[in-house]
């Protein structure tokens, strides 16, 4: 992998137009092939084998009118509302395209609000774009224009998600700052946005094929260009670093390309591959919306990766010694391409470098920092252990709960309606509890009805609606739907209340469901993803006691980067600081979904320091020397990168859907937490204490795993094309 990827390197900054041009078709093409036969997104919401979904297949095969999403409508005026208003606004939302059942209008005890709910015949996922809310806001548009308040609230309002794109440009901007500092230099900062943003623009566009072949949630590929833009930054930071110090060792453009690539390209492709394979157990939540999530962030991480090993060397090559700063270029009398004298050259870069002070690779305060935990590592590895215990502390009160109108910015129509529900009619009213019941095996329905209403928590119960052989009642809890007491409501009566024949699905039913499973799908997805990256270690650097040590520091990292989430949204300070009006439990789709990307990213981290160290444990056999002279060459780049990733992740966090700002705010702590407490306390502090004992490798083992070339081998000559 070494050699090949020094030949791509070289011939790539040989032939940067080439490679550019090559870039350019592919884009070009695959965004005119997502333009003609790219697909939409689409939620896939089923839950098989569970209760709610049983009971939403028999409402679809008997009662399809009260099968499918619901939307409400919520009429406030400063006085009583008209009946003849609320009757012409019934008409026209009945005439809307696949609206099944519409009810007739609740009033409140003043007479100042109607609530009207609608039935649809087909799930909410089947709406195109926004056409079911165009749809209830031309129904309501004539009450507008009279003076009355209309808001819209149910699963066809609370499904609308419009990405404003706010936080990615927060994000490239704050990694360009981030990046010109590191580097020095605006034309070595500038290249690794343009590989990302060109990785992600062919992702973008792979993703839209594949919503023509399979469901990508409507949420999918913000997470995945927040992924993307990170991961791809980071990778393109690591080979321009290593190609910067190629040219300070004397390289010409075209040699650093491909020793850069030879050696940090290995660990970009490695760390990529480990994203990857950690992706893969999103497949084994058993959600089909899960398995697009990974879809999308698959295209992405991939297509940056490759990016990564082609684009670079490229860019680098054609901007030749600009790459280097200012002061660096100065302070050389001659370039390394025509140097008569290749030793004075280095001694003249060498000079600069001392002049400018930013040599990449020089020892520094990083070097000082492993020098001196290196020194009492019992102490350092003891104390992060005790911060890290204390971040993940809040994950013991963990609660989860897939995010509704109650959770968003009181600007929404979903959350203004939310509040008029609930100020007129109850909480319960903006989840009712949908009970689908077979009357062959429950004859006595009106027996269930009244049983029904004699339970404590239960608010109101509607009368039956029945046809043929089903019947279906309405329930609506006396606490809304994010409430424990709600979902405690919902467990008794499928234990304790209702007949066999009697199903409870809808919205609140489908909600508790999905964060049942999740919760018990989430230690086999923890378990995969930790065996996987346990191998991928493991034969990368043939040291299975760096593997298992890998895993559990970054299995602390995860449990802070949790503990810290459930900190900041289950308080109402902290959920405030984040731009949401109070405390909210966690998404029931962030805790897979950020164990998954974390692992992945952690492990990055992981593999670019641990690959410098080996590589320096290869060359001299000093197990405390290497760990200090590796955490000196990368520790700026990693601090640099793991900026860089928390800019952006911290960008997402402004977000307005809770999903994705729950997943930025996480993903910012984890990598904080990763890149502070994990590689410059406990990594050098472990590996101190191990000493020699990092690298064991028992024989049998050794026959057993196959020799991996690169950055984590022991470096050879690179040959360039």
């Amino acid at each position: 992998m070494s050699r090949l990827l020094g030949r791509l390197g070289g011939a790539a900054a040989a032939h940067p137009w080439r490679t550019i041009g090559a870039w350019l078709i592919v884009l070009v093409a695959f965004t005119m092939l997502s333009a003609g036969f790219g697909g939409t997104p689409h939620d896939d919401y089923n839950v098989p084998g569970t209760e709610s979904q049983a009971g939403t297949e028999f409402l679809r095969a008997h009662l399809p009118t009260m099968s499918g999403a619901d939307a409400r409508v919520v009429v406030h005026g400063k006085g009583p509302v008209d009946p003849a208003t609320l009757e012409g606004l019934r008409g026209r939302l009945a005439a809307m395209p696949s609206a099944g059942d519409v009810s007739q209008p609740r009033m409140s005890a003043d007479g100042d609000t109607a609530l009207i709910a609608v039935r649809y015949t087909i799930p909410v996922t089947d709406f195109e774009g926004t056409a079911g809310m165009d749809a209830l806001r031309a129904a309501a548009e004539p009450l507008v224009r009279e003076g009355l308040q209309v808001e819209f609230g149910g699963q066809v309002a609370e499904n609308i998600s419009a990405p404003s794109g706010t936080a990615e440009a927060v994000g490239i901007v704050a990694a360009l700052l981030i990046l010109v500092f590191a580097l020095g230099s605006v034309v070595a900062a500038g290249l690794p946005l343009i590989v990302a943003i060109a990785g992600l623009g062919v992702a973008s566009a792979v993703i839209a094929l594949l919503e023509t072949v399979t469901d990508i949630s409507g949420t999918a590929p913000t997470i995945a260009t927040m992924v993307g833009l990170g991961v791809g930054i980071d990778y393109a930071l690591l080979l321009v670093a290593r190609h910067v110090e190629g040219l300070r060792a004397g390289l010409t453009p075209r040699e650093a390309a491909a020793a850069a690539n030879a050696t940090a390209g290995s660990s970009v492709i490695v760390a990529g591959l480990t994203v990857l394979v950690s992706l893969f157990g999103l497949k084994l939540s058993t959600l089909p919306v899960y398995s697009s999530f990974g879809y999308a962030t698959f295209a992405a991480v991939g297509a940056v990766m490759v990016a990564a090993v082609t684009l670079v060397p490229a860019l680098c090559g054609l901007a030749g010694r600009r790459v280097l700063p200012r002061a660096v270029r100065k302070g050389t009398a001659v370039t390394t391409a025509t140097a008569a004298d290749p030793k004075a050259d280095r001694e003249a870069d060498r000079k600069a470098d001392r002049e400018a002070g930013t040599a990449i690779a020089r020892p520094g305060w990083t070097a000082r920092w492993a020098a001196l935990v290196g020194r009492r590592p019992v102490v350092a590895a003891l104390g992060s252990l005790v911060v890290l215990a204390a971040l993940s502390a809040p994950v013991l009160g963990m609660r989860t709960w897939p995010q509704d109108a109650g959770s968003q910015p009181t600007s929404n129509t979903t959350r203004l309606a939310y509040d008029l529900t609930s100020a007129e009619f109850g909480p319960g009213a903006n989840g009712p509890l949908v009970i689908a019941v077979d009357t062959v095996k429950v004859p006595d329905v009106d027996g269930l009805v009244a049983a029904l209403r004699t339970q404590p928590g239960v608010a109101l119960v509607a009368p039956a609606a029945r046809t043929g052989d089903a019947a279906v009642i309405i329930v609506e809890p006396a606490t809304g739907p994010q409430d424990e007491r709600t979902t405690a409501l919902l467990d008794h009566l499928r234990a304790d209340v209702l007949p066999d024949g009697a199903l409870v699905t809808g919205l609140v039913a489908v909600f508790a469901d999905i964060s049942d499973r999740l919760a018990d799908r989430l230690w086999v997805v923890v378990a995969f993803v930790v065996a996987l990256s346990l191998l991928l270690l493991t034969v990368l650097f043939r040291a299975p006691v760096v593997a298992v040590k890998a895993a559990v520091m970054n299995l602390l990292s995860v449990a802070a980067a949790y503990g810290v989430m459930t900190a900041v949204f289950q308080t109402d300070a902290g959920a405030r600081a984040v731009g949401l009006p109070h405390a909210v439990p966690v998404s029931s789709w962030v805790p897979i979904l950020l164990f998954t990307v974390l692992f992945g990213l952690s492990m990055d981290y992981e593999v670019f320091l641990l690959s410098r160290v080996r590589e320096d444990w290869l060359l001299t056999g000093d197990a405390q020397g290497s760990v200090v002279r590796g955490l000196s060459a990368t520790g700026r780049v990693i601090s640099g990168a793991a900026a860089i990733m928390v800019a952006v992740f911290v960008g997402f966090a402004l977000d307005p859907d809770v999903t994705v700002k729950m997943t930025g705010v996480g993903m910012a702590a984890a990598v904080l937490i990763d890149a502070t407490l994990v590689r410059l306390v406990l990594v050098p502090a472990t590996m101190s204490l191990l000493g020699r004992a990092n690298w064991w490798l028992p024989g049998w083992l050794d026959r057993l795993l196959p020799h991996v070339k690169g950055e984590t081998s022991h470096p050879e000559p690179v040959p360039v094309a």
